[in-house]
């Protein structure tokens, strides 16, 4: 008696997987953010391509979660939900550290952003963001993300680093690669990565060895040379904490400059409303980074068993903070998918996390923004985009790869 064939089993996709690439391509992950944040606040995904995981959507256990670094661990799984697998390079990074390495090396990098050097770095993002914005034409039409929003943060991470002006693109080269973590599930593009890494290693250690000796300089490299507790570190440790820098230097700030363009065309009564009163820059600038959430989520590890919010969290469980959720949290901040360019609150957002791995760099990427839209705003300048723009298909970096806009003067 012939018997069928049977096939491999279908894949099992959960509609609440946060984790599916396609809600950030296509921007459809607000619908199912909204149906976790009223019906299920900590929701088990048994079944995705990264495997079971708790989904946190809203902001109360978010800061929970972030207060007890102890009991949530960002070094036991690393910071992302993709796990490393056999073969795979292990990077540590201090904000993928807990305390007390987390807070020695902190305290090696933090130097960099302190309020004086924002003083001193701001007439230089000043004129470097004025010479980029009257190269731009007005009235044609040029991609925003290539043409400002990269080359601004790229120039700004170069200066950082002391990295050689003429090869600065390569930063961006190097973040793309290094923060997409789509890569782990295609081995061939893992081991392109792999590659490309190693580059970037290798580019870096020449650097490093360029300044041993040499009398200390106020970034990033010299700052490590002449520490304590990150001159001795390994090619990988090294090679994570630069990835780390250059991912969070690239990403924040880049993807919010993007937004800046595409929230204010959503919402051309707040662009009026800001366009008429240059002094609410400074929120607004606070507002369009919680609206973007430049870093979707961030993953922690259960080291023992916990409750959060009456849910059982058992040891090992690996869970993502969807920090783009929480700043979409409506009991926190009324008309939450709106931008709102004096919200009283738009300080309190989450998109640079909370409590001890707080971004280091956030006030240089506050910096950033605020001085764009300071620069436009003196040159009477609006950003109107032409086109659905080209968005970054992944639920870590939550970005923009293209965005066709023109210029006009109001």
């Amino acid at each position: 008696m012939a018997t069928l064939a049977t096939g491999p089993e279908p894949k099992i996709v959960d509609p609440l997987d946060m984790s599916r690439p396609e809600l950030y391509r296509d921007d459809t992950w607000h619908a199912p953010f909204r149906e976790l944040r009223e019906k299920a606040p900590l929701y088990y995904t048994e079944h995705s391509d990264f495997g079971p995981f708790w989904s946190v959507s809203t902001y109360k256990p978010i800061v929970h979660i972030e207060s007890l670094p102890e009991i949530f661990s960002s070094e036991m799984g690393g910071i992302v939900i993709a796990d490393l697998k056999e073969g795979d390079i292990k990077m540590p990074m201090f904000i993928a550290m807990d305390r007390p390495k987390h807070t020695a090396q902190r305290r090696t990098i933090a130097p960099a952003f302190t309020p004086s050097e924002m003083v001193r770095m701001s007439d230089n993002i000043r004129a470097r963001t004025a010479e980029i914005l009257d190269s731009l034409p007005v009235g044609e039409e040029f991609d925003w993300v290539d043409k400002v929003s990269i080359e601004l943060t790229t120039q700004m991470l170069a200066i950082l680093f002391d990295f050689p002006w003429a090869d600065r693109r390569k930063l961006t080269y190097w973040s793309d690669w290094a923060g997409d973590i789509e890569l782990s599930k295609d081995e061939v593009l893992k081991e392109q990565r792999r590659e490309i890494l190693f580059e970037c290693a290798a580019y870096f250690g020449n650097l490093w060895q360029s300044k041993i000796g040499k009398d200390p300089t106020p970034d990033l490299i010299s700052m490590m040379i002449h520490s304590d507790a990150m001159a001795e570190m390994d090619q990988f440790e090294f090679l994570g904490n630069l990835i780390l820098l250059i991912v969070g230097g690239n990403d924040t700030t880049r993807n919010s400059m993007s937004a800046y363009a595409w929230a204010l065309e959503q919402f051309p009564d707040e662009r009026a409303k800001l366009e008429a009163n240059p002094g609410l820059i400074a929120n607004a600038t606070q507002e369009i980074i919680r609206w973007q959430t430049p870093l979707a989520h961030m993953r922690r590890t259960a080291t023992q068993d916990a409750e959060v919010d009456g849910v059982k969290i058992r040891e090992g469980d690996k869970l993502a903070l969807w920090y783009l959720s929480a700043n979409r949290d409506e009991s926190i901040f009324p008309q939450a998918d709106r931008i709102i360019v004096d919200r009283e609150n738009a300080r309190r957002h989450l998109a640079f996390g909370h409590g001890i791995h707080r971004c280091v760099g956030a006030r240089l990427a506050e910096l950033q923004i605020g001085i764009l839209m300071e620069e436009m705003a003196k040159r009477r300048l609006r950003v109107n985009v032409t086109g659905e723009p080209e968005r970054v298909a992944a639920c870590f970096v939550h970005g923009y790869r293209k965005m066709a806009v023109e210029l006009s003067r109001y």
